[in-house]
């Protein structure tokens, strides 16, 4: 028949175990990270849903009416006061939850109001 000894078998069952330690590590940080990505997926999905919902918020501090949703680089243009028929203030409105905070275009277009770089202009299609 066929014998091992105590000392091959060693290397062996070594050999085995760490193959083992080596899988549970490797599917461990795997489900870790796939766990990880699927709740970032469902926050950044919250948000998108959030923010165009947010002028029928009862928190939200203006005429829903008065709302546009543009999507980037800011949330909203609210035309504050024309819905009804009063003066109009135009006000930008990006709507963030949790700890968000502006990215890099938001902070430009925040500073470009700040600096009253703002201006109306009429463009005449012509053929």
């Amino acid at each position: 028949m066929f014998e091992v000894s105590l000392p091959d078998f060693v290397p062996f069952l070594a050999g085995l175990l760490l193959g083992f330690a080596i899988t549970y590590v490797t599917l461990s940080l795997r489900y870790r990270i796939r766990l990880h990505s699927l709740s970032k997926s469902f926050s950044v999905k919250k948000g998108k849903i959030v923010e165009q919902l947010a002028p029928y918020f009862r928190s939200f501090p203006y005429d829903p009416h008065d709302a546009r949703f543009l999507g980037s680089p800011v949330d909203f243009v609210v035309f504050d006061g024309l819905n009804a028929g009063k003066d109009i203030t135009i006000r930008f409105v990006e709507v963030k939850s949790g700890r968000a905070t502006l990215n890099d275009s938001e902070r430009r277009v925040r500073k470009a109001v700040e600096k009253k770089r703002v201006s109306f202009e009429v463009f005449r299609y012509r053929q």
